[in-house]
């Protein structure tokens, strides 16, 4: 009886002994961002390895496995981010597959998500192994660009800059003689898609060097290094001062010269001639036929007569319309010093209809795009003809000409409706109802001097495409001095150290920090002059020519535009500051109204 439980436990300790064993490399396999690597991976002793299972998974995935082997074939339950990327290979040329036992792993587009573990997995009937082979990914930045900058005490400071390093790279400065220098500083800041940014400064003097030069390592020991000559910089500074001033100088005077000359052949020429210039010969020649082809026989000194009592007809008119429409209540927030911008809007309108009625009555009935093709001057020259006919009829609403460079209902086309993500409000802000009034929380304790950028709110709307356009109202009560206007990418928003804040990391702003003034948020950040300070801040995202525009709607004017590259979705960003409790109001751009205006000139 004996006897048997004894065969009986042998034969069990058989069944379950790990008697396969898998061989892997001791050291770990090194492999470029983008690149294909293979992960060896071997029974020994050899032996045919078509109907084992055959696994290789990360971690704890057991059950998502990268790549599965069994029954003969590689079955189809990859990990998806593993699928059409990996597969069974050779680890050597004189290897033999799997009939001699080699299950190694070939990965292709490696990405920095794939450094780590993989284990190797294989079993039979009654046997198995594992192991473990470690990957770690590598990425070759670019090579260093260096900036230099003359000092005012005779030194230069050197700047080298270098991106898309994985890991954080080392950086060397040496001189002529390869003897290391000491930096000045060093930073590496990591971008959203892994990779390192670094960016390294020493200041030189003339008795240090000649040539300097600024290397990047990585852990495969390769590097990317420039160099520059110190001694070229300092002696072209020193001696080229007033030379480049004195090069300028000549070379307006000589602009200026060539100027005053051919203004004086042009003027020279025309006298002796008796000849009026060719644009006055065809406008000339262009008004003559078209009342030639309208057929009239009155004379010039009637016409005249007939445009004055048009534009006395024009002038009523645009009193009635300026009487029946009460500009105050309409649009009290959109006064351009003492002009109305809708009111401009109103009485264009209604000038470029009375325009129409003098036109024709000035040239009957003829076509006016026909007489454009019988006009001998062109396009051009008819198209200054009409405005100049035009003007007949808008001497009044000259007096109520929109001031500005920028066309708002032009912008407005675009508006969006914007609204706060109430799910990731900072707990020291306080919200509207309706989503669309932010401001500071009283109880909110800002330290140090700075402005709070991380005291953000987030759109609830995300873009990912087409131009987007919404205005925000900085001025209610009081004039707003701390606020921060502009997107960031879908997926940034949580908070972080002031020094990610920047395009780098997806951010996009511009900012009023008070008496400190405006600042939009590059690395360093810039500051801008904008006087008068926006009373309202209108936002344009053409995100397709990666392009954020940011307008003073109440002067009608251009204040910048950002252009960048925006991937992702981005969602409109703000912040109303801590250093007042003026609130922040995001408004709900108003319609045109030129289809109203013209509903009331008719009744």
């Amino acid at each position: 009886m004996m006897s048997i439980i004894i065969a009986l436990l042998v034969n069990l300790l058989i069944e379950t002994s790990v008697s396969l064993t898998v061989v892997v490399p001791g050291d770990p396999i090194v492999a470029h961002v983008g690149s294909t690597v293979i992960l060896p991976c071997w029974i020994s002793p050899a032996e045919n390895a078509e109907a084992l299972e055959i696994r290789w998974y990360r971690h704890d995935q057991f059950s998502n496995p990268i790549l599965l082997y069994n029954h003969g074939k590689i079955q189809d339950v990859q990990e998806e981010s593993h699928r059409n990327r990996s597969s069974l290979t050779l680890r050597s040329d004189q290897s033999g597959g799997l009939k001699d036992g080699d299950v190694s792993l070939r990965l292709e587009k490696l990405t920095l998500q794939d450094e780590g573990s993989f284990h190797c997995y294989v079993s039979g009937d009654r046997e198995y192994d594992s192991q473990q082979v470690l990957l770690k990914i590598t990425a070759l930045g670019s090579t260093p660009v260096l900036f230099p900058k003359p000092l005012d005490d005779g030194r230069v400071n050197i700047s080298c800059r270098s991106s898309g390093w994985y890991p954080e790279p080392s950086v060397t400065w040496m001189c002529d003689d390869r003897s290391v220098l000491r930096p000045g500083g060093t930073s590496h800041i990591r971008g959203p898609d892994g990779m390192f940014f670094v960016q390294s400064w020493m200041a030189v003097s003339r008795s240090d060097a000649q040539l300097v030069s600024c290397s990047l390592s990585s852990r495969t020991e390769e590097f990317r290094e420039s160099r520059i000559d110190v001694q070229a910089i300092i002696s072209s500074d020193v001696s080229s001062g007033p030379w480049k001033a004195l090069f300028f100088t000549l070379l307006i005077f000589a602009l200026l010269s060539l100027g005053l000359v051919g203004f004086i052949l042009y003027r020279y020429r025309e006298r002796q001639t008796g000849k009026k210039p060719v644009g006055e010969n065809c406008e000339e020649e262009t008004m003559e036929k078209l009342l030639k082809g309208v057929g009239r026989d009155e004379n010039m000194e009637e016409q005249r007569k007939h445009a004055d009592g048009e534009e006395e007809t024009t002038e009523k008119l645009l009193k009635d319309v300026e009487r029946d429409v009460n500009i105050h209540e309409q649009r009290k927030h959109e006064v351009v010093g003492d002009v109305n911008i809708e009111d401009s809007k109103k009485h264009a309108d209604c000038a470029e209809e009375t325009t129409e009625n003098l036109l024709k009555d000035v040239v009957g009935d003829v076509n006016i795009e026909d007489s454009k093709k019988h006009a001998d001057c062109g396009d051009e020259t008819m198209e200054k003809l009409l405005k100049d006919v035009e003007k007949l009829n808008i001497k009044d609403s000259r007096k109520h000409e929109v001031v500005g460079d920028v066309n708002i209902e032009e912008l407005r086309k675009h508006a969006v409706e914007i609204t706060i993500d109430r799910e990731r409000l900072h707990q020291d802000h306080i919200l509207s109802e309706d989503c669309k009034i932010v401001k500071a929380s009283p109880d909110y304790n800002h330290t140090g001097e700075e402005f709070p950028i991380q005291l953000c709110a987030f759109g609830a709307q995300r873009f990912t495409s087409g131009r987007h356009y919404w205005e925000v109202e900085l001025t209610q009560e009081n004039t707003k001095n701390y606020w921060l206007i502009g997107v960031v990418k879908d997926g940034n928003l949580t908070a972080r150290d002031r020094s990610t804040f920047t395009p780098f990391y997806g951010f996009w702003f511009l900012y009023s920090d008070g008496p400190n003034g405006f600042h939009i948020n590059t690395n360093p950040p810039v500051k801008l002059s904008l006087t008068p300070r926006p009373e309202r801040l209108g936002v344009l995202l053409d995100y397709d020519n990666g392009q954020l525009s940011f307008y003073n709607v109440t002067e009608r004017k251009h204040l910048l535009t950002i252009s960048s590259r925006f991937s992702g979705s981005v969602v409109p960003l703000f912040n109303p500051g801590a250093g007042d409790q003026s609130e922040l109001r995001i408004l709900d751009c108003p319609k045109p109204v030129y289809a109203q205006i013209h509903k009331d000139i008719r009744t």
